[in-house]
């Protein structure tokens, strides 16, 4: 019988440079971004049908700390610490998410079916991620410079990062930053909007005085600049007309060169609260102080005015064309877009929160405001 001969040393050398070599790899994993990313995905959202019945009530409701949820491709973005969880508007049941352990959520949006989230690794906001809103999937990741306290928001093709000394957009289904402009020596930017006139940005200055400014939101040329004295002034919205508010009224600016089309009158204490705006067809909807308008997107006039709890939301295109829901006491109301008559009305038993966006998902109704969303049906 034969006798074991011991391996050479150059094989004990070779094993344990291997085992070395699997501890580093295992080691550098565990440490990596792919190990910190927690991902799922989904098949794509059945198109919702049909509109709010008679009679609704709260189905689901999740906290909010951060920035807004929204509604994109038939299901709900809810931002949390880590990244993002995606859930069926009619249930609240998960679809899919995004995480990252030990990376802070900066910011998230959603437009052009595309979900797009702002992560910090260290000091500053520096990696961008886009998702697939109907599924998950991810699309493209991008590493930028972005101050610490930068967000997010967007409209149609153009997202935009905001921050105190500067903007910046990024192209939502593409990863290139279209272009940056930053605040003006001695000015700071306070506020700024995203939407169909351009980007537009509140600067005050050192010397007191105060402008509000439109930029091109595809290639940032300044389009006009207005000065606002030096009142304490922010950005309520630049879909279809640019709103500011300048001490205790609301400003309508033409898109076209900045004029004053009207001043509106805010309620007492409502020009600190959240004031609201988006677009539809020819009108842009405002939410201000407990009362939801509908303003002529040429001329700036009041088209009608109710009381509402929340921004309204256009209804679905098939099922109601030319019609808004506005959050109402104790019912969510479809009236016409063109008039403010009442269509249809769905009451609920429920508190439904003010000062909140207005979304349509078929027959489901989802309101967020900035520390919860909900969904009624």
């Amino acid at each position: 019988m034969s006798r074991l001969r011991r391996p050479p040393a150059r094989v004990w050398v070779w094993t344990a440079a291997t085992l070395v070599v699997v501890a580093v790899a295992v080691l550098a994993w565990r440490g990596s971004d792919a190990a910190a990313t927690s991902s799922t995905t989904a098949e794509a959202a059945v198109p919702g049908a049909g509109s709010p019945a008679a009679q609704v009530s709260q189905v689901w409701d999740a906290p909010l700390d951060g920035p807004p949820a929204a509604v994109q491709s038939g299901r709900v973005v809810v931002p949390t610490a880590d990244g993002v969880s995606v859930l069926d508007p009619a249930t609240g049941d998960e679809a899919w998410h995004y995480t990252r352990t030990g990376a802070r959520l900066c910011g998230s949006t959603s437009v052009d079916d595309v979900v797009v989230v702002l992560f910090s690794t260290g000091g500053r906001c520096n990696e961008l991620t886009a998702l697939r809103a109907a599924t998950g999937e991810r699309l493209w990741y991008r590493s930028v410079g972005f101050r610490p306290d930068a967000t997010l928001s967007s409209t149609d093709r153009i997202v935009l990062a905001s921050s105190p000394t500067g903007l910046a957009t990024v192209d939502p289904v593409g990863n290139n930053v279209r272009w940056h402009h930053a605040a003006p020596a001695g000015c700071r930017l306070t506020s700024a909007e995203a939407g169909s006139t351009g980007v537009a940005a509140v600067q005050e200055c050192r010397d007191g005085s105060s402008q509000v400014v439109l930029l091109d939101g595809f290639d940032g040329t300044q389009l006009w600049s207005r000065d606002l004295g030096g009142d304490p002034a922010r950005v309520v919205g630049a879909d279809r007309l640019v709103d500011v508010v300048v001490g205790d009224q609301l400003e309508v600016l033409s898109q076209a060169d900045g004029t004053t089309l009207q001043a509106l009158a805010l309620a007492p204490g409502a020009a600190d609260g959240p004031l609201l705006q988006t677009g539809a067809d020819t009108t842009a909807l405002v939410w201000a102080g407990g009362t939801a308008s509908a303003l002529d997107a040429t001329t700036g006039a009041v088209r009608w005015s109710v009381p509402g709890l929340g921004l309204p939301a256009p209804a679905d295109d098939k099922a109601d064309p030319g019609t808004v829901v506005v959050p109402e006491e104790g019912a969510f109301v479809t009236r016409d877009l063109a008039t403010g008559a009442e269509v249809s009305r769905s009451t609920t038993a429920d508190d439904v929160p003010a000062g909140g966006r207005t979304a349509l998902v078929g027959s489901t109704v989802v309101v967020t405001t900035t520390d919860a969303v909900a969904a009624y049906r």
